[in-house]
């Protein structure tokens, strides 16, 4: 597979865009493979949630995800423990996201991927089913883009390798009753820019002249691709009570908060720089002396692998609960939720340079810069032995067997795995009931 003539090997990357952490994630992978191998792979990204092959229904329902974490985060949050139980989920599949497996299905057809990488906890499971429905070998993988807390519909699908960024997510797996193997802890992947060693003082001063910026305390505000977190009324604040620092807010694809940011900056005198969905948000975090965001798990991955001191504001119920208390425990970041929490932070950090400087070391320790070349070689690695007739799964799986079984063998084993979930889910919720308040 060396030589030029070769034909691209085609893999078949999906992702939804329900925030830009999927999406960034599936990039950072793709590049990967590139420098590693180029003209070996031929990676497409796909959202069969919200692309051109979904139903409108589907993409009227999954585009509520911006809103809902904007402005009812609250019922989101309800919503994602309500379907977190086996019997839920499947409900869930069979209705609402039911139009999802026929889309992916449509994908696979149309592309015809040698694996399918799922980096999104709804498109794990229609993979698996396609790739069921086909009795070919093909290659299905999780990579989870949630950093501590996941959900129950990244871990239950019959995939072949389960690819988690923490040893918090690990032990989830493990509990889950996973095989030793089948899920592996590598780390949340991030584009090649973001991986370059913590910037000095005279390489942050550079790239603030190169922005545009002036010399002078800079802290970055990112509310993730939704601009999610109450950002206006953190950037106020820190404008109003810090008349020695400049603000640069990078609002996603909110474009009402940047509407509403530009009138503000218009009579901040010039200390309040606003900017939409940017391609160089590696440069921002790298001259940023602080990061201000809500505990996404994009944000936390890119912000440390760029030795970004962090204050967290906010995160979203659910999936974002536990990644700020991982960020304030390694000493990389502070948790201030109101907004004068947050100007009392950046105050004390500004006025203690040490403290900021351990911070910022603490937050490269949390990196890691490898996880999408690690990520990529193990794909390599899977679509190698896929394309021998290698089955992908570790043990388990009799050889001899001949290869029309083995997509009942999949089902079967995907019966078991979400019998032991359900069973420990049942066992945990009978233990809280018997436990005294």
């Amino acid at each position: 597979m060396s030589g030029q003539d070769e034909t691209p090997v085609p893999l078949l990357f999906l992702i939804g865009e329900t925030g830009g952490g999927h999406r960034s994630a599936a990039a950072a992978v793709a590049q990967a493979l590139d420098r590693a191998w180029p003209g070996r792979f031929a990676p497409f990204i796909c959202d069969p949630l919200q692309g051109p092959l979904a139903p409108r229904r589907l993409r009227w329902l999954v585009a509520l995800y911006g809103p809902a974490i904007r402005l009812t985060p609250w019922l989101w949050g309800v919503l994602w423990r309500a379907w977190g139980s086996p019997r839920a989920l499947r409900w869930l599949r069979r209705t609402f996201m039911a139009p999802a497996y026929s889309s992916v299905a449509r994908v696979v057809a149309a592309y015809r991927p040698a694996m399918i990488v799922s980096f999104h906890p709804m498109t794990s499971e229609p993979a698996v089913r396609v790739r069921e429905r086909t009795a070919h070998l093909l290659p299905v993988v999780t990579v989870i883009t949630d950093l501590i807390t996941t959900h129950l519909s990244w871990r239950d699908a019959a995939v072949d390798r389960v690819i988690v960024p923490s040893a918090a997510i690990a032990s989830r797996c493990h509990q889950d009753g996973m095989r030793d193997g089948h899920y592996v802890e590598i780390g949340l992947p991030v584009s090649a820019e973001f991986c370059r060693p913590p910037a000095t003082l005279t390489e942050r001063s550079a790239l603030r002249r190169s922005l545009g910026l002036a010399e002078q305390f800079l802290v970055v505000v990112t509310g993730g691709a939704e601009g999610s977190g109450g950002i206006h009324r953190r950037t106020a604040a820190i404008l109003r009570q810090l008349h020695d620092v400049n603000v640069a807010v990078i609002c996603g694809r909110n474009q009402a908060l940047r509407r509403r940011l530009t009138r503000l900056a218009d009579r901040a005198g010039g200390r309040l720089a606003v900017h939409g969905f940017v391609d160089n948000m590696a440069e921002w975090f790298r001259c940023a002396d602080i990061v201000v965001g809500k505990a996404g798990p994009g944000t936390i991955a890119e912000a440390t692998c760029c030795g970004a001191p962090l204050v967290l504001t906010s995160y979203v119920p659910g999936q974002e609960e536990g990644n700020a208390e991982y960020v304030v425990q390694a000493g990389a970041g502070r948790y201030a939720p109101r907004a004068p929490d947050l100007v009392s932070a950046i105050r004390s950090l500004r006025d203690d340079p040490q403290a900021l400087a351990a911070m910022r070391g603490a937050s490269a320790g949390l990196a890691r810069p490898s996880a999408a070349a690690d990520i990529a070689a193990l794909l390599t690695s899977l679509a190698s032995d896929s394309q021998c007739g290698e089955p992908a799964a570790p043990s388990g799986r009799q050889r001899h067997r001949p290869r029309a079984s083995r997509p009942a063998q999949r089902r079967r084993r995907h019966r078991r795995h979400r019998q032991l979930v359900s069973r420990r889910l049942r066992r945990e919720r009978h233990h809280a009931d018997r436990t005294p308040a």
